[in-house]
């Protein structure tokens, strides 16, 4: 599995995929999806899916697939290569979501929280599979938040496939790709980590915990390999960091500054403008307008 792309920047997300055999383009397949980082403070999201022909379905056991967290890093790099030996019967599609887009995503003003994040990643990697021509009939999903209405969903975006959600549906081809960016992981910060030594990334393992404590700085924070948006990293800046005033939140509310002169933003202001009538910024940010008749 080539990261190269990925490695070369990651600030950025990035898209992995097998060749594709005609025999995927012209059988009826069945295709899996699922994902390996959702829960972890550090490190990237990764999403995968894997397609086969359904006359197959029967040769999966034989290979050996099991749930990932079932079996050690040996035994998944030794079923990957199994299946990179076996492209003729089968083929596979992971995107890498860096931790700083994940941050940037759920913290950002229009929010965008991580079920929708992996909503769209999921659906994403399928249109993919079939722009590349694999003849996608089934769809077999682990489920993102109620499972019925995402199988709704997937079924409005993909009628013609029978699709099926549910719980603890684990693929294996997400979670090696994680391995792989994790344990290479090199820090843009410059910070050296003995053996990678940070842990799973979970926030309750004491490693994580360590290195969030020992990599913290008091002005830009973390370094990009954490997601800033955990309620975990925030609590640890809240605590640890150097406080911010936001001044122009306090000219918002007030046009007098603390000293009794007038806000600076008072002069950008037209003449006769009646500040109360100034749309807020939720409906400017929507390009929201009043409706004036239905």
């Amino acid at each position: 599995m080539d990261q190269s792309n990925f490695e070369s920047d990651r600030s950025k997300n990035c898209v992995l995929e097998s060749s594709i055999s005609e025999r995927l383009k012209n059988e009826p397949c069945w295709l899996g999806i699922d994902e390996a980082g959702r829960g972890p403070v550090l490190g990237p999201l990764v999403y995968g899916i894997c397609f086969s022909p359904v006359a197959e379905k029967d040769k999966f056991k034989e290979m050996g697939f099991a749930d990932s967290k079932t079996l050690t890093e040996e035994q998944r790099e030794g079923i990957f290569e199994k299946v990179c030996d076996n492209l003729d019967l089968m083929g596979w599609m992971v995107e890498i979501l860096s931790p700083a887009f994940i941050s940037r995503s759920m913290l950002r003003r229009a929010k965008y929280n991580l079920n929708a994040l992996s909503h769209d990643c999921a659906i994403g990697l399928v249109k993919r599979a079939l722009e590349k021509g694999v003849n996608v009939t089934e769809v077999y999903v682990d489920t993102v938040g109620d499972p019925g209405k995402y199988q709704d969903k997937l079924k409005d975006i993909f009628p013609s496939i029978d699709i099926t959600v549910a719980k603890k549906a684990d693929a294996l081809y997400p979670i090696v790709a994680r391995d792989r960016a994790v344990k290479g992981w090199q820090f843009a910060e410059g910070i050296t980590i003995e053996d990678n030594n940070f842990g799973s990334g979970y926030p309750g393992d004491p490693a994580t915990k360590r290195f969030l404590a020992e990599n913290i700085d008091p002005v830009f924070g973390f370094p990009d390999f954490v997601r800033f948006s955990w309620s975990t990293a925030a609590q640890i800046l809240e605590r640890e960091a150097a406080a911010v005033a936001w001044e122009d939140d306090d000219e918002d509310d007030n046009s007098q500054s603390s000293s009794g002169s007038a806000s600076l933003l008072q002069f950008f202001k037209k003449t006769g403008e009646d500040t109360k009538l100034q749309k807020h910024r939720f409906f400017t940010d929507r390009s929201l307008a009043p409706l004036s008749t239905l």
